[in-house]
């Protein structure tokens, strides 16, 4: 029996004719209920085993990043088989959705190979409601759903129009457009934060804390300093964005008074103490794992733990005792670390500072109304701050330049502007010193021989270095394939581009050449930062990864009895990989919602024209990137002219067969704006009547008129 054989083919492969058809119908009828094989009308294979071509809904990632997906039919009561999606030259794909893929038997489980992108899984649609005189019907918000569906009466379940709702599919339609009923209202599309709750919805990220989870953290107390070290004598600060939800790191420095020590300094960065609140299975700890972190919009946060502990108690404010986990280090003139040790404390925030007031005071032009104290632990930090960027050089981690985005939401909702953070050397100390505190505590916890959840960041694949060197030759530059690659080797990349037409991209091109952060029990090391341990510490407030590291330093340092315990550390690696997927998931929430967001904004500007870099080269088409926004679009293969474009993979760029015209990755383009789709965050370009080739190379003697392919 071959896997996926229908009773048909099995009665010919067999000689079965005629009323032996019948018998043969029955012996499988018999066998399917003994186990012996498992099928229905489309085919029968035996118990464990999967067709050649099946539907299957995309689960995760392993821990080695590959795609992972289950059967959408699976019917035995035993686990499904792994199957791996095997992504070159497939589409981008994310949990939940569906794909049509072709199956083939591995020693470990299944390839799957994809034929066809099917959208998220179609047992809910997440859309929009609109009524007319055909009745209502829902537009989902998936890009990639271009069919709406038809809502009878009885189905509407007071659905009004412009509504966002969440529906599911039903049967009972032969022809034209597919059913669904309305299964939950989400609040009008004209409700300010609307954009934001699609992406809320279509990720199932969690909003509403249960009962028993507020009421325990509406009945936590503030901790006592009994038993704790006394820092309050330190004239700690936090430094945080301007729009900062929490203040979760306190950071203080000065000179070391050590005379062994000559030049060095001494830091503290203190940590909020969540673990004091937050207790192995209670019902706060359950929920904070089920979120595994917060998740921020331009309009909201959806905080991984109650505002009582998120925004209060666990909240390093100004003049207010705070319990914190704290670790003292010691460093030489060099900014190399001597030595460093963990204390369980209790502190007090000298002042909550913004990066700006922060880099003010370090430029000489400090607020006069700050408190001696806060000035003079600013000079600390600073002083500090130049040596370690000494060691910093030394260590050579990789040193991209990515703008941040910057969407400024208005009083009405709406979005009052766009821009780009502004780079302060303020924020790089901060950076530096949380960093060296994550590298302190996976030092202490890997001493103590105590069980943890790294930060982790493999090498680049040997496939993704191929490519970045195929690309490099197209202009010019050369990267050694078979080097072993250290970060360093990326940033000498990066300064040879700094200053030419190649920087902006350069820097996206060498980020998607990395592999993807992740967590997980055992230790790798950390590619990017250039370190052979490094785990999360400084954010328990907003990252679950950071809570068991802190319970870890607790049991291992007995810094009290709310550390780690037995059950949490047998489940290390599950808690690791949910971790990793709830980040994923946030990444992916806060990115559709800026794309909305900008869609949004965009979309009074349809017809003007703009000036773009090619930001990444496709067979159907170019993505673009605006100066000014940083808005992303799509111009498609077919708007680039009346010929046909092949698309060069190696050289990152689409060329015309008939003209030679040359469309690479970097080019600054002239567009216009033809369409901007809020409800998907989708912007659509063409080229502007009057731009310019980017470049055209010998004309070829064939013509073939462009089609998006």
């Amino acid at each position: 029996m071959s896997e996926g054989d229908t009773k048909r083919d099995l009665a010919r492969k067999l000689g079965v004719k005629g009323a032996d058809r019948i018998t043969l119908k029955r012996i499988l009828k018999e066998l399917d209920q003994e186990g012996v094989v498992t099928g229905n009308r489309k085919g029968y294979v035996k118990p464990g085993l999967l067709p050649e071509v099946a539907v299957l809904e995309i689960t995760g990632q392993d821990m080695d990043g590959e795609l992972l997906a289950r059967p959408q039919r699976w019917e035995s009561n035993e686990e499904p088989p792994k199957i791996f999606v095997n992504l070159k030259d497939g589409p981008a794909l994310g949990r939940g959705e569906r794909v049509l893929a072709r199956l083939e038997k591995t020693d470990d489980g299944y390839e799957a190979r994809v034929i066809k992108q099917l959208g998220a899984s179609a047992h809910k649609v997440l859309g929009v409601a609109h009524t007319g005189q055909g009745g209502m019907r829902i537009a989902p918000i998936d890009r990639k759903s271009r069919t709406e569906f038809i809502v009878d009466a009885r189905d509407r379940n007071g659905a009004q129009n412009n509504e966002l709702v969440l529906a599911e599919p039903i049967a009972g339609r032969a022809s034209g457009l597919p059913r669904a009923r309305v299964i939950e209202r989400l609040g009008s599309m004209d409700a300010p934060k609307a954009v934001s709750l699609i992406a809320i919805h279509a990720h199932g990220i969690p909003t509403d804390f249960p009962k028993e989870v507020i009421d325990e953290a509406n009945g936590a107390l503030p901790a006592d300093s009994k038993g704790r070290t006394d820092l309050r004598r330190f004239p700690l600060v936090t430094i945080d964005p301007e729009d900062a939800r929490d203040h979760d790191d306190a950071v203080w420095a000065a000179p070391d008074d050590d005379p062994g020590n000559p030049g060095g300094h001494v830091a503290i960065v203190a940590i909020a103490d969540v673990a004091h609140y937050v207790r192995p299975g209670s019902p706060l700890d359950r929920e904070a794992y089920k979120r595994g972190n917060s998740v921020y919009f331009p309009d909201r946060v959806v905080p991984m733990l109650p505002e009582r502990l998120s925004a209060d108690l666990c909240s390093l404010m100004d003049n207010v005792d705070r319990p914190c986990l704290a670790v003292r280090m010691v460093f030489d003139k060099e900014g190399k670390k001597k030595r460093h040790e963990f204390l369980r404390g209790v502190m007090r925030s000298a002042a909550s500072l913004t990066y700006k007031q922060a880099q003010d005071a370090f430029d000489g032009r400090g607020d006069p109304a700050l408190a001696k104290p806060v000035t003079e632990a600013l000079k600390g930090l600073w002083a500090c701050y130049q040596s370690l960027v000494t060691a910093r050089k030394l260590r050579d981690p990789l040193d991209l330049d990515l703008p941040e985005r910057r969407i400024a939401i208005g009083e009405d909702g709406k979005i009052a502007s766009i821009g780009f953070r502004q780079r302060l050397e303020s924020m790089r100390l901060i950076e530096e010193f949380m960093v060296l505190a994550n590298v302190a505590a996976a030092e202490s916890l890997e001493k103590a021989r105590m069980p943890l959840v790294y930060r982790v960041h493999e090498h680049p694949s040997q496939e993704k270095v191929f490519a970045f060197s195929d690309y490099l030759r197209t202009l010019n530059m050369s990267f050694a394939k078979g080097q072993v690659i250290r970060p360093g080797a990326f940033n000498r990349i990066l300064a040879q581009a700094k200053g030419t037409p190649h920087e902006l991209v350069m820097n996206d091109v060498v980020l998607r050449t990395q592999a993807q952060a992740v967590y997980h029990p055992d230790n790798v090391g950390h590619f990017g930062l250039n370190l052979q341990r490094y785990a999360h510490f400084t954010s328990p407030i907003r990252r679950y990864a950071d809570l068991i590291v802190h319970r870890a330093l607790i049991r291992a340092l007995k810094l009290g009895p709310d550390g780690l315990n037995d059950r949490e550390m047998g489940k290390l690696a599950e808690t690791a990989e949910h971790i990793s997927m709830t980040e994923r998931r946030a990444m992916a929430a806060e990115r559709d919602s800026t794309d909305r967001y900008v869609a949004a904004f965009m979309q009074d500007r349809v017809g003007a024209t703009f000036e773009g870099r090619i930001t990444g080269v496709t067979r159907f088409g170019l993505f673009l990137r605006l100066k000014e926004t940083g808005a992303e679009g799509l111009l498609p293969a077919r708007s680039l002219g009346f010929e046909y474009f092949r698309h060069d993979e190696k050289r990152h760029a689409m060329i015309g067969d008939r003209t030679g015209t040359v469309y690479k990755l970097g080019d600054i383009v002239e567009v216009k704006l033809v369409e901007a789709a809020p409800l998907t965050g989708g912007l659509r370009f063409e080229l502007a009547e009057h731009a310019a080739p980017a470049q055209k190379k010998k004309p070829q003697t064939s013509y073939k008129r462009n089609r998006e392919r």
